[in-house]
């Protein structure tokens, strides 16, 4: 056995010592994100659509239209209600230029669209967030008949046809507080994605040492579940809940442009650009506009989760 000389271990100590306590690994990952200028790109364009959706009252009054104004002065009745003035319309008084047929103001209805939008993606996130921590923390857990119960149901809701479901549902029930309608079917089919990871991850973490030590100790089921292994969840659950915001803003605007998402006249991306189909050859800016807005924001969260799931787990991206 090789004795190392107390010479050679004064330099070691020293340097432990200069190097102090390890980091936190909540901010080696922030770092690493901010170092990317992608990500900070995306998480840019991710914050401007946010303070559009929670400052929408302001900013509207301050362009002088609010999204449900006709204003038949910009539009050319005698054409069908094509936009006066070139590029849909687009002027120091619309900014964006106006809708055809109504002349309602586009970058009015863009920024409430941006609220309906985010509204309903960051709440269905939330309640599948939700649900998916709950039941995979269940089923991982508990196991035996309650494992096959929650596991045969995430089952059958994957297995359904999710969008004929949608479509059928939400074109039978009223009109009526349709976004909170558009949360509730979003979620039912969004949070066994979820709950299986949680599941599978619940499964490993109940058998590791630092659980077998607070079961040793008398702590509580619910102590164990949710002081030890939810905290372990926490990256994996980031990820998800990130990847899923952009799958939600498509599902929110695809259903819009079906005509069973937000009914109008409330603004959404999506159903403007369902609106802007008839129009497309005639004003283009009228489907660019939106469209615009809606691809890039879904791109942001996708390259944003992207890098999330990189600087979380470097190994397991690769």
């Amino acid at each position: 056995m090789t004795i190392t000389p107390p010479a050679l271990q004064a330099p070691v100590a020293a340097e432990q010592d200069t190097v102090g306590t390890t980091p936190d690994p909540r901010w080696s990952v922030t770092r690493t994100l901010l170092r990317q200028p992608a990500t900070v790109a995306c998480l840019g364009y991710i914050a401007l659509v946010l303070l559009m959706a929670v400052f929408a009252p302001l900013i509207v009054k301050v362009s002088g239209w609010d999204p449900y104004t006709f204003d038949q002065s910009a539009i050319d009745p005698d054409l069908g209600g094509i936009p006066l003035g070139d590029w849909g319309g687009i002027s120091g008084e619309h900014w964006l230029g106006v809708e055809p047929g109504t002349g309602r103001d586009i970058f009015a209805r863009i920024v409430y669209g941006a609220r309906t939008s985010m509204l309903i993606a960051l709440a269905a996130t939330a309640l599948t967030t939700a649900l998916g921590i709950l039941f995979g923390l269940l089923a991982g857990y508990f196991g035996g008949r309650v494992d096959m119960l929650v596991s045969r149901l995430m089952e059958f809701l994957m297995a359904f046809p999710a969008l004929i479901f949608m479509i059928a549902v939400l074109s039978a029930l009223p009109a009526d507080n349709r976004q909170y309608l558009l949360v509730v079917v979003i979620a039912l089919f969004g949070w066994p994605y979820l709950a299986r990871i949680v599941r599978a991850q619940t499964l490993s973490l109940k058998e590791r040492e630092f659980v077998e030590a607070a079961r040793a100790s008398g702590a509580s089921r619910a102590t164990i579940v949710f002081t030890e292994i939810l905290p372990n969840l926490r990256s994996t659950v980031l990820v998800m809940t990130t990847m899923a915001v952009p799958g939600y803003i498509g599902t929110e605007a695809g259903l819009s442009f079906l005509g069973v998402g937000v009914v109008p006249p409330t603004p959404s991306w999506g159903q403007m650009i369902s609106s802007s189909v008839t129009w497309y050859s005639v004003v283009p800016t009228y489907f660019l506009v939106p469209g615009t807005f809606l691809a890039l924001l879904v791109l942001s969260f996708m390259v944003l989760g992207d890098r999330v799931q990189a600087a979380v787990d470097p190994g397991g991206h690769r």
